[in-house]
Formats: structure tokens, sequence, C-alpha cells
């Protein structure tokens, strides 16, 4: 039998106009940017894990979706270029038609001291969405 190990690396640019400062960043289980964002639902997380950080050994310790924080800078805007692993657009952690969202707060990454930590880092309410697409360039 012959095994093969594929490490699957999602990059995610774009910018963004935000207040300065660390936003939470994370994947949530639906494809819905309806009512502020709030229909996307939860963070995705099929394995029910708790809530982490993109450096944490995935998926035994955080959920698919925890991406971590964006950073705004003084000028406001956010320039995301960023590369996350564990993800995919196929299979059975496929983020492809879900949301990805950035929160107001920072993600405390499950380490703060809030009941919400360990299911959203606290990093409060939604301040931008979109959808996980797919792009075919010509």
């Amino acid at each position: 039998m012959i095994k093969h190990d594929c490490t699957v690396i999602i990059q995610i640019n774009g910018s963004l106009r935000l207040m300065p400062g660390p936003h939470g960043f994370h994947v949530h289980e639906r494809g819905d940017i309806g009512n502020g964002c709030s229909d996307a639902a939860a963070h995705y997380n099929p394995l029910g894990r708790v809530h982490g950080g993109p450096g944490e050994q995935f998926p035994t310790v955080r959920h698919v979706g925890d991406l971590g924080n964006i950073v705004t800078p003084a000028t406001g805007v956010t320039m995301i270029n960023q590369t996350y692993r564990g993800l995919g657009l196929s299979g059975p952690f496929s983020i492809l038609g879900r949301t990805i969202v950035v929160h107001e707060n920072v993600d405390d990454l499950g380490r703060g001291r809030s009941p919400l930590s360990n299911t959203t880092g606290n990093a409060g309410g939604r301040v931008a969405c979109g959808i996980i697409g797919r792009v075919v360039r010509p």
C-alpha cells in the first residue's frame, strides 16, 4: 500500500477598509452574507473542535475555519495576503461556497477568559464578509 500525504495550501488576497487594529478572520458554515453577515452561521467546524488559531494542529485542536487575525494599520486599509494549510476547495473540509468573515475585534485564539473564547475567539461582531468562490481565468 502506498500512502501519499498532501498538504493543501490556500492563498487569500484582498484589501478592505476597517478600523485600525487586529480583527478576527474566519470561515463560517454557510455561503450566505445576509443580515449583516449573520446568516453565515457559526465558524466552520465539521469536527466539533474548540476554537484555536491557524498555527495550531489541524484538525485536532481548532475549527477548520479558524484563520486567526488580520491587522489593519492606521491608514484603515487592510491588505490581506495570507497562506493557510489544512483548507481545501474540494474534499471533506472544503471551504468553497462558504463565507469568509472579518470580525470587529481581535480573535483571542481560544486563550481568553471569556466563555466565547472556546467558540468564537471572543472576536465580536461581523464587519465584513464574502462568499468563497472559484475564479476561472481564461
